[in-house]
């Protein structure tokens, strides 16, 4: 991302280039003094700005490097990094890895290590059947968490499928801003470690996505039978909460507001600074790309173009959604609204020119609610259970041949 003092420097070349470009040879003498006057100028400018910041920023690179597992694993340092990960991760992974979440599992605030005896650890009451659980841009594994608004703190989906299913829960932390088809192939492969080190063999696993998780959960699938895994036909579900399969209304404003100001030069170092300085994470929501073919070998900014290919649904698994409204009804209006922040189209995979092969009795409707709201709602619990439920009964043994019903 560009810094004001480079913005300024831009802007100031790109006005006087015109000025100069408008005299021609007339104006070269003044342009050769201007441009070295300036550019030291700039320089000198920039490099007071930035010598303290480059000090301090060094020095906090050098702690965190240092204490960057402790810091991950409070609660305040892990949603600090989870948000600078989702505004600018893939720069971090770049430049600052030891700032950059690496995908992987957590449990009780820790990461688990993907062998026998760290799963082991982890996980001391390990059953057959595991719900791995993604969470969406910017956010952490405490984001299930989230206590229903206007009341006490609630159990979390997973501790409440533990103990009415019996069902263990998983939790995923991963950089959001990086591109969902890489974070979807680290989940295969790391997925594949896990049920590789597991107490017990596993019967099936739920994956359970919220916002961008369920494209990271649709896309791991997908490079997970792409790459032949060992486990893939044990997935038995794919459960997508306010998922903008289609797009996401604010990062498709992003990508209009910053069009026009690329286009001239004097405007560009603004749209650098300010607009298409956001993560390929974040740009990845404006059609719901889940593959690396919706985004390599093109222009990240161009103007509203929706390269996504099609990311086909596994065979053995069952793919569910649970779309909300802030209204009663999902239609006109209020499905344009939708949750505040992805549309009741886009969570249903109803779109006029891209449609995503949900069946009727696989999707949930929750009215009168946002889309924080779905991390942790009664309703979606309850939706949650009974398609997961379900397959628990086709998976009991067949009734001796003198029941009675």
């Amino acid at each position: 991302m560009a810094r004001p003092s480079t913005v300024a420097h831009d802007v100031h070349r790109a006005v006087t280039r015109r000025v100069f470009g408008a005299l021609g040879p007339l104006g070269l003498p003044v342009r050769v003094i201007h441009d070295s006057v300036s550019r030291a100028s700039y320089a000198a400018v920039s490099g007071a700005i930035r010598a303290p910041f480059a000090a301090g920023g060094h020095a906090m690179a050098r702690r965190v490097s240092e204490s960057s597992a402790s810091l991950a694993e409070s609660r305040a340092g892990a949603l600090a990094l989870g948000a600078a990960n989702g505004l600018f991760g893939d720069r971090l992974d770049r430049h600052h890895p030891e700032l950059a979440v690496r995908l992987g599992f957590w449990q009780g605030g820790r990461e688990v290590r993907l062998d026998e005896t760290g799963v082991d650890e982890a996980f001391a009451t390990a059953t057959p059947r595991l719900a791995v659980f993604v969470h969406g841009l910017c956010d952490t594994e405490d984001g299930w968490r989230s206590p229903y608004p206007g009341g006490a703190p609630r159990p979390t989906y997973g501790e409440r499928l533990s103990a009415e299913l019996g069902i263990t829960p998983v939790y995923v932390r991963y950089n959001t801003g990086l591109h969902v088809s890489d974070n979807g192939r680290a989940l295969a492969a790391r997925l594949d470690e896990l049920v590789s080190a597991w107490p017990t063999d596993v019967e099936n696993i739920a994956l359970i996505g919220h916002s961008m998780g369920g494209l990271v959960a649709r896309s791991a699938c997908h490079y997970a039978e792409l790459e032949d895994r060992g486990y893939t036909s044990k997935i038995s579900h794919v459960i997508c909460l306010g998922t903008p399969h289609l797009g996401a209304p604010l990062e498709k404003a992003a990508n209009v507001a910053s069009w026009p100001l690329t286009r001239l030069p004097e405007t560009r170092p603004f749209a650098d600074l300010f607009i298409t300085g956001r993560s390929a994470g974040i740009k990845d929501l404006r059609f719901g790309s889940c593959l690396e073919e919706d985004w390599c070998d093109c222009d990240p900014d161009e103007f509203l173009r929706d390269r996504c290919c099609e990311c086909p649904f596994l065979e053995s698994a069952t793919y569910c959604f649970v779309a909300a409204t802030l209204s009663a009804d999902p239609s006109g209006a209020g499905g344009l609204v939708g949750d505040l922040l992805v549309t009741y189209r886009s969570a249903s995979g109803e779109g006029r020119r891209r449609r995503i092969p949900f069946t009727a009795e696989h999707g949930s409707h929750v009215p009168r609610a946002d889309h924080l709201r779905l991390l942790n709602h009664p309703a979606v619990y309850e939706r949650i259970r009974d398609w997961l439920a379900q397959d628990s009964l086709r998976r009991l043994p067949p009734p001796p041949h003198d029941a009675r019903v």
